[in-house]
């Protein structure tokens, strides 16, 4: 634990040096470029009018109300309601021509007399007065002015957020009949503010009368209330109560022109705000290109200092985890192996088996052939083992001449099939030098895993299994007695 905070504080160490070095070059040739140009522009750059921001505006946002205004008054839609709401069909197509032809993102109708909620799609539901989704209805019927504006889920559109023109329906006799009108997402209408401030360069958002901001742009990084602009906190009543106003403030070492209008159809105040130091994009432009090239340049100094470290390491953890004579796993590694294999038989139930290989007579070949040839013997069979079984198999040198194999999804027959495989091969390959070859046996004992079974358990039976293998003449393979 300690090497590798070690290992993550070197690294970390470095990567700030880098990014500290490339900060302090960047921002101080930015500051010095931006400082004098905030002076000339400051001086001699004016705001132009937003008059064609509000036309716009009028244009794109006006026209929901518009249109609702026509539903309301429309002579079938009434006609429908009052004839009894017959052939539902009818309706439904009256509402998809609506919705289709004004592109909306969702028409509808809820009916005074029935309460039920028509859509383009069908009958949504009926409006009830002690379900909280329905509040707006029931605060339409009552309200005095004939439509309001609400944003709220909806649910026909998978509660999409929506902005929704509620108008009140009255029949011909001045009777309130029900409430229809037309839907805008938020997200359409953010994506209309988006557009304004792209094609007039200009922030754009809505306020209410108490200052909030209600809706605003993808691009919008203020606050949600006006008096939390510094600088702007003095104009505030003025802005908020008159039906247009210019400010210019200064708000964090800049300076800004913001253009205040009320829009009564909305009931909220419509803001064009422009920072007279637009033209410093350029400046920063330049900053964020020396930052991206330092980012650039620290991560790929880190990473390659990770790299190195990180090599390093897997060689110390290999040295810790595999026998360095065979290259076969240590009873560590073995250990870490085999939990995640017992992880995987308890998740999937597939089966599991151990081989318990010995190499027969071993002593005897170290004691007449020396033991640089008993460890090439060893090298050998361990790399003949590893050719033999599959990639997620686990090879373990359990100790001296002992070898332990972890075959995964594999049942009792299965691995005894492998390790009968195994013993055919190493008693037909000669071992040693061609002028003097070595013959070698093995005897394998072989166990299956069974429910609650630990490392321990499972190879003493395996264990057992090799034992008897032995005593009955080695060069075979036995196998757990069940």
């Amino acid at each position: 634990m300690n090497i590798e905070k070690n290992r993550i504080l070197f690294v970390s160490i470095v990567g700030a040096i880098i990014v500290a070095g490339f900060l302090v070059t960047s921002l101080t040739s930015y500051f010095v470029s931006t400082n004098s140009a905030k002076k000339a522009i400051l001086n001699n750059e004016l705001p132009l009018t937003s008059d064609n921001v509000f036309s716009q505006i009028q244009k794109d946002l006006f026209r929901p109300i518009f249109i609702s205004s026509q539903m309301a008054s429309n002579t079938f839609l009434r006609d429908w309601l009052m004839d009894g709401e017959r052939d539902e069909r009818k309706m439904r197509k009256y509402l998809y021509d609506i919705r289709k032809r004004y592109s909306a993102v969702t028409s509808f109708l809820v009916s005074e007399k029935t309460r039920v909620y028509y859509h383009a799609d069908g009958i949504l539901k009926k409006v009830r007065s002690d379900e909280p989704r329905d509040a707006w209805y029931f605060r339409v019927r009552t309200m005095k002015p004939e439509y309001e504006i609400n944003v709220d889920p909806d649910m026909a559109n998978l509660d999409t957020m929506t902005i929704f023109i509620n108008y009140k329906t009255f029949d011909y006799q001045g009777g309130f009949i029900g409430a229809t009108g037309v839907g805008l997402t938020v997200k359409n209408v953010k994506q209309l503010i988006d557009q304004y401030q792209k094609r007039f360069e200009r922030t754009v958002f809505f306020v209410d009368r108490k200052g909030n901001v209600v809706l605003h742009g993808a691009a919008y990084s203020g606050p949600m209330h006006l008096s939390e602009r510094s600088g702007l906190r003095e104009a505030l009543p003025v802005l908020l109560e008159s039906s247009g106003s210019m400010h210019e403030f200064q708000s964090e070492g800049k300076s800004f022109l913001l253009s205040a209008r009320y829009v009564p159809e909305l009931n909220w105040i419509l803001v064009v705000e422009q920072s007279t130091d637009r033209i410093m994009d350029d400046f920063r432009k330049t900053l964020r290109e020396s930052l991206v090239i330092c980012a650039f340049v620290t991560v790929l100094v880190v990473l390659l200092i990770f790299w190195m470290v990180n090599s390093f390491h897997r060689k110390l953890a290999d040295m810790a985890l595999i026998d360095g004579l065979t290259g076969a796993a240590n009873r560590q590694s073995f250990s870490i192996s085999f939990a995640q294999a017992l992880a995987h038989v308890r998740r999937k139930g597939e089966p599991m088996s151990v081989a318990m290989i010995d190499i027969d007579h071993f002593k005897s070949v170290n004691d007449r052939f020396g033991h640089l040839t008993g460890d090439r013997i060893l090298q050998d069979i361990a790399l003949l083992i590893k050719t033999r079984i599959r990639g997620w198999d686990t090879l373990c040198r359990w100790g001296g001449e002992e070898f332990l194999l972890l075959l995964q999804s594999a049942d009792l027959d299965g691995a005894c099939k492998v390790a009968e495989q195994l013993r055919i091969e190493v008693h037909a390959r000669p071992f040693g030098k061609p002028d003097k070859p070595i013959h070698i046996t093995i005897s394998v004992g072989v166990a299956q895993y069974r429910d609650g079974d630990s490392e321990m358990a499972i190879t003493e039976r395996a264990d057992r299994a090799l034992y008897r293998a032995k005593e009955n003449g080695r060069n075979r393979i036995e196998r757990e007695i069940v």
